[in-house]
């Protein structure tokens, strides 16, 4: 698994670490010498665009080189019955992962934490244990805080932090039951990601 550091935010130009201290939001340049410093400056080619893009994608979520490459190919398969872009079905198949499910519930603020949840156990969908972080979450599949996990200081009023969490409108989350209904998909691709580049990158 890829782990998110402020120089990997700095380096791909965004923040992305979910951290409140991001360096990138103070220091919005790559590590090493300013472009100002630099005899000749470098411009970025449309190929370093598109890996950019992909690498962005791809630490975001906390996956491997293979992994990531598994959801393209699914996600570029053609399919008869389906309807949704490919851009839509990447996306989709990233944001169904259970670690990101609990991390757009608010159980964790950052994917790397929600991942940590997971896979200690502290998670269940639909009253079953799983430490899967890369589980495909379906609609109508109900995600939360294990009963014995409450008590632990990671989820110390984690109750009064829900009520004023955001989450997407295809999830429903319960702050007092402290679990989270999944009554859709996403509609559309997050703006944060230009997925376009990142199929590009695979099409070459």
């Amino acid at each position: 698994m890829s782990r998110i550091t402020c120089k990997s935010c700095r380096r791909l130009g965004q923040s992305i670490c979910g951290r409140d201290k991001c360096a990138f939001k103070t220091r919005a340049f790559a590590p090493g010498k300013l472009d100002s410093e630099r005899k000749h400056r470098t411009s970025v080619s449309e190929y370093g665009e598109q890996l950019r893009e992909k690498q962005k994608v791809r630490v975001s979520y906390g996956l491997s080189e293979k992994q990531f490459e598994s959801y393209v190919t699914r996600s570029t398969a053609l399919k008869k019955e389906e309807t949704a872009t490919p851009i839509l079905r990447l996306y989709r198949e990233l944001e169904s992962r259970l670690d990101n499910v609990v991390f757009r519930s608010g159980f964790a603020n950052t994917r790397a934490l929600a991942r940590q949840l997971v896979s200690h156990g502290h998670i269940i969908v639909n009253g079953r244990r799983l430490n899967i972080a890369s589980y495909k979450v379906k609609e109508g599949d109900v995600v939360a805080i294990r009963e014995g996990s409450k008590v632990a200081k990671l989820f110390v009023n984690i109750g009064d932090k829900l009520k004023d969490h955001t989450n997407p409108i295809w999830m429903t989350v319960d702050p007092v039951k402290l679990e989270t209904k999944v009554t859709g998909v996403p509609k559309e691709a997050e703006a944060i990601f230009d997925l376009p580049k990142v199929l590009e990158y695979y099409s070459r």
